[in-house]
């Protein structure tokens, strides 16, 4: 049973990201990061990333990125550097987004002060 991305030629994966084995050091992508579509696909774009733009018109995780393109997540990575680089992409943690949400951490521990109290 084959898993998905294995099976892809080597050369295949090293035409698609021109040769680049990582992707850029500092990069914001992890398994969980979002990842939106800035814009849609343009004429003469390489398909891999024209179909990251397409799977992206909502915020999408990397990993579901990676598993439905088929690709190695550092295929995909690359592939997400370009586009972030081009401003086609945007990228934002999880983590930011719940946390900017939340109650005060005060008035959190206010509250189960005063629940034990009951």
């Amino acid at each position: 049973m084959s898993r998905p991305g294995r099976d892809d030629a080597p050369d295949r994966l090293y035409t698609v990201t021109g040769g680049r084995s990582r992707s850029a050091p500092h990069t914001p992508f992890d398994l969980v990061t979002l990842i939106v579509a800035e814009c849609g696909p343009a004429p003469g774009m390489q398909s891999e990333h024209s179909a990251i733009l397409r799977l992206t018109e909502r915020p999408t995780a990397v990993a579901e990125v990676a598993a439905e393109l088929g690709l190695p997540l550092t295929i995909t990575k690359i592939l997400l550097c370009d586009l972030l680089a081009g401003g086609r992409v945007s990228a934002r943690h999880p983590r930011r987004v719940v946390l900017a949400g939340l109650p005060d951490h005060d008035i959190l521990e206010q509250v189960l002060v005063g629940l034990r109290n009951l």
